[in-house]
């Protein structure tokens, strides 16, 4: 997304607010530099494979990924406001950046919260490192929200299983070295019957069956198992437990949804700024009409809500140690709709512009209409916060 502009970079007064420590805050910097560095400006958005690629490897040379893959195989504990302002900053930046960090993190949560040592070992240094790629396998054709109805499978074969199905809207499909997949193992019906487990992209039986194209260029794929054989040593936790792990990898980088929106969103409300004491208009400044500043006064504190909802949920996780699933959804809902109004507004201020191909305003406007759907769509946030109110309430 990084596109000409005299902007020096996100401000960062909410890092002032008592969910962040100095770590954080060296943290942030650190983000921030590493996209000032050079990095983005040489990356070309019309090959977002072999960009996605340098990305994932120049934040594993700085040093970054482990904020999304964890520091350490014998316990990959993750920051959830370390992940949070990673993908805030960078989304602030280049969508695709954020892209590139968020994956290594989702792709990768569940082999950190349930694989074997073994496992572990092997996968997430490379990660870390920025060599391999991580995708993350859960939504199929007719099994997208509702993960009780999917049909990709797994049979246990003496010291393997063997895996038939197919999965879609694989975010690093194609790309990827490594595969978390969740597959109907039929320990009990619906969600109990799910498991998890590692695919590498050279097993035998494992294929790309389509790329799918989007509004905001990512590398995404339908992949497919074709009597692909996979060692039992590969399964993420106890067999059925596949669906928990999915939704505790979730839990995680759900919330980081949002700050992924609010990063895009903190974009336009500045390039905003900018336009508005810049453009004449009726003899004064674009900023100097109340309309003007009745939007923008609305972007900012929609976006300020939206960050305390945000960061809320990744403190409670990483101080309170507590579940979150109420919470993320709040945060990642309220979120990634405020950003679609914010961006929208930004669009209708900078008038025929704003819809100009390659206008930050434009690319913003392609980027954040995904995040309303993709890790679970707005509505399907609500009802996962109504029903945690009725399990307390």
């Amino acid at each position: 997304m990084s596109t000409a502009s005299s902007l020096a970079g996100p401000t960062r007064d909410h890092l002032d607010w008592p969910f962040f420590e100095d770590r954080h805050h060296r943290f942030a910097a650190e983000v921030d530099a590493f996209a000032k560095s050079g990095v983005m400006a040489s990356i070309d958005h019309a090959d977002v494979d072999g960009t996605c690629r340098k990305l994932v490897k120049a934040l594993g040379e700085a040093g970054l990924l482990t904020a999304a893959a964890g520091s350490s195989d014998n316990e990959p504990l993750i920051d959830s406001r370390m992940v949070c302002l990673a993908r805030e900053t960078l989304a602030w930046h280049d969508g695709l950046a954020d892209f590139a960090f968020a994956m290594q993190g989702l792709g990768t949560g569940a082999i950190g919260l349930s694989g074997s040592l073994e496992l572990r070992s092997a996968v997430l240094p490379k990660v870390r490192s920025g060599e391999w790629l991580a995708a993350f396998a859960l939504s199929e054709k007719d099994a997208g929200s509702d993960v009780a109805a999917m049909s990709c499978a797994a049979r246990s074969d003496g010291d393997h299983y063997i895996l038939d199905g197919e999965k879609t809207w694989i975010s690093n499909g194609g790309i990827a070295d490594i595969y978390t997949v969740f597959a109907r193992t039929g320990e009990a019906p619906g969600t109990r019957g799910i498991s998890a487990f590692v695919v590498f992209a050279d097993d035998p039986g494992f294929s790309i069956a389509e790329r799918i194209e989007v509004i905001a260029p990512h590398p995404l794929a339908t992949i497919r198992f074709d009597n692909c054989r996979i060692p039992a040593s590969r399964r993420l936790g106890a067999s059925g437990e596949g669906f928990k792990i999915a939704m505790r990898t979730l839990d995680i980088f759900r919330a980081s949804v949002a700050a992924a929106g609010l990063g895009f969103a903190r974009r336009a409300l500045d390039e905003s700024l900018t336009h508005a004491r810049s453009r004449p208009m009726f003899g004064a400044a674009l900023a100097d009409l109340q309309l003007t500043q009745a939007a923008l006064g609305d972007m900012a504190t929609g976006i300020d809500a939206a960050a305390l909802l945000t960061y809320r949920a990744a403190w409670r996780r990483d101080v309170q140690r507590l579940p979150t699933t109420r919470e993320a959804a709040m945060a990642k809902m309220t979120a990634t709709e405020t950003a679609q109004s914010v961006i929208d507004r930004a669009v209708q201020l900078f008038g025929g512009r704003g819809v100009k191909s390659g206008e930050i305003t434009e690319k913003l406007y392609r980027e954040i209409r995904a995040l309303r759907i993709y890790e679970g769509a707005t509505e399907v946030q609500k009802l996962i916060v109504a029903r945690e109110l009725l399990k307390t309430n």
